[in-house]
């Protein structure tokens, strides 16, 4: 399988994109004034301990407080003490040892000191979800200070392999000085490779314990790594045949990382200097538009529905316009099983976490049920969050849970519409701007337009006047078009308008994202 990763960058925002064999299967967006927050570590204070739901409330500094539920306050030593277990029944991805816990009201009380790391983004009403449990990721290896847990990542199969790591780990990690699990980016990791790593995360430890030690809570005392290292640590490996960067600094930046970190893979970056945008010439800016539509079209001739509620995600699977020829089993198992495939990429692009139901095409025959399963579990298998898909019910529906780490692309970058009570959803006054700003660039490019005048809601004109004051004269001075730019109350919140020359030609659709 071809895999590549593109990154494009402007000050405003990084993106970047995940394909696989020439199709878009992950996007990720990075803003200059939306932080992430995942993975880093703060030193809270207690607001509050609930024994009603085991779960207390955490002062990080965000605007909500963090929630840090009883599985996340035992560290994974205490929970061995706890139940009385010297063994280790764990998965060897690090999950959870246990599910019986004392009540929270015995482990921790209000108005203590806790160091925590944020696992879960805030998402919709919900503040930032928190753990005791802090692990810092590294290339290879997890490590986890306060555990004694030894794992191999259950993607690396080898049997002999797996037995070599958890030897190597067993042999180099200092006693009582935590535990690890390598990554799958591991196999093959040499014993000078384990051991420097393994030294940085620990140096990196103890420096956060003694920003800890000399902070007042709420404190931020570790920041996890931005996307494009993160994505580069975790995801570009020797299976990737290949990283598109657009921009000089980030690509500096990426091969000053590899070169320290996996010298092999310098040869397999690339930085693209070509004037037009990165996502457009590689068809990546109209896969991006697809992922937020309700129908997606499958090859077969049929079509998902995709439709996001607060309580779960539903996806109807439908024949369309394909009606096979004779065998309607057969038309009916070649529409389920592409549409199979297609669902498991799309939680990926669209990043759909939580509780996802799936109404395929009712099948009589048992092994095309079997079939159907096989093909989702083997497309979910390439998805890096945790998937789970249960048999399919005497209804027909297979229901799945995906893990949630942070919002999902669609309420990421979309609101409620006050227009229509609530009921959808439109682009941000943020994300409207940076469609009219590549819209531009476009226009730039192409050279045929001396002057633009744009129009846009009024939300997203004030937007522009009190975030970005000098968007006009950025984009003049990049382009040499004369800009201006006018609300228009008659425009919807996420539309806009370019007028050409002084007879103000709409050119909206020649240069917009289709």
């Amino acid at each position: 399988m071809k895999r590549e990763i593109f990154i494009s960058a402007t000050p405003q925002e990084t993106r970047v994109a995940i394909m696989e064999d020439d199709v878009l299967v992950e996007v990720r967006v990075e803003r200059a004034d939306a932080d992430r927050i995942v993975g880093d570590i703060y030193l809270g204070h207690v607001q509050a301990v609930l024994p009603g739901i085991q779960a207390a409330f955490v002062e990080i500094g965000t605007e909500k407080a963090g929630f840090l539920h009883v599985s996340d306050v035992l560290l994974d030593d205490e929970l061995e003490e706890e139940n009385g277990n010297g063994d280790d029944p764990s998965d060897d991805s690090g999950g959870r040892r246990t599910r019986r816990y004392p009540p929270i009201q015995d482990l921790i009380n209000k108005g203590d000191k806790t160091l925590v790391q944020v696992t879960k983004e805030p998402i919709s009403t919900k503040g930032p979800r928190v753990t005791r449990q802090v692990s810092l990721p590294g290339r290879f290896v997890v490590y986890m200070p306060y555990s004694s847990h030894v794992g191999v990542s259950r993607k690396i199969e080898g049997r002999d392999e797996r037995a070599r790591l958890r030897a190597l780990a067993r042999e180099i990690l200092p006693k009582d000085s935590g535990g690890v699990i390598i990554r799958t980016v591991g196999e093959e990791l040499t014993r000078d490779g384990f051991q420097r790593e393994l030294d940085t995360l620990i140096s990196t430890w103890k420096k956060i314990e003694k920003r800890a030690t000399s902070s007042r809570p709420p404190a931020l005392v570790h920041r996890e790594a931005k996307l494009v290292r993160g994505v580069i640590r975790d995801v570009f490996s020797d299976k990737v045949d290949r990283v598109v960067v657009d921009d000089a600094d980030l690509y500096s930046e990426i091969r000053q990382y590899l070169h320290g970190m996996d010298p092999g893979l310098l040869d397999r970056v690339q930085y693209d200097s070509e004037t037009e945008s990165l996502f457009d010439r590689f068809g990546i800016e109209d896969a991006i538009q697809v992922a937020f539509e309700r129908r997606v079209d499958l090859k077969s001739g049929g079509y998902l529905v995709i439709e996001p509620t607060e309580a779960l995600v539903s996806i109807d699977v439908n024949t369309g316009r394909f009606t096979g020829k004779k065998d309607p089993d057969k038309t009916i198992l070649k529409t389920n099983l592409d549409a199979a495939r297609e669902v498991a990429r799309q939680l990926r692009l669209r990043d759909i976490g939580g509780i996802i139901v799936v109404d395929f095409i009712d099948m009589d025959v048992k092994g095309h049920q079997d079939q159907v399963m096989q093909e989702l579990r083997a497309g979910l298998s390439r998805d890096r969050a945790r998937t789970k898909a249960f048999h399919i019910s005497e209804l027909g529906l297979v229901q799945m849970t995906r893990q949630r780490v942070r919002p999902s692309l669609y309420q990421a970058m979309t609101e409620r519409c006050t227009h229509c009570g609530g009921a959808g959803r439109v682009f941000t006054p943020e994300t409207v701007l940076r469609r009219v700003e590549r819209a531009l660039r476009r226009a730039g490019i192409a050279r045929a337009e001396k002057a633009i005048a744009i129009r846009v809601h009024p939300e997203v004109s004030l937007y522009a006047l009190e975030e970005e004051p000098d968007f006009l004269r950025r984009l003049r001075d990049t382009y040499g078009m004369e800009l201006s730019m006018r609300d228009d109350p008659l425009l919807r919140q996420d539309e806009y308008r370019l007028l050409a020359g002084t007879a103000g030609t709409d050119v909206t659709k020649r240069y917009a994202e289709s």
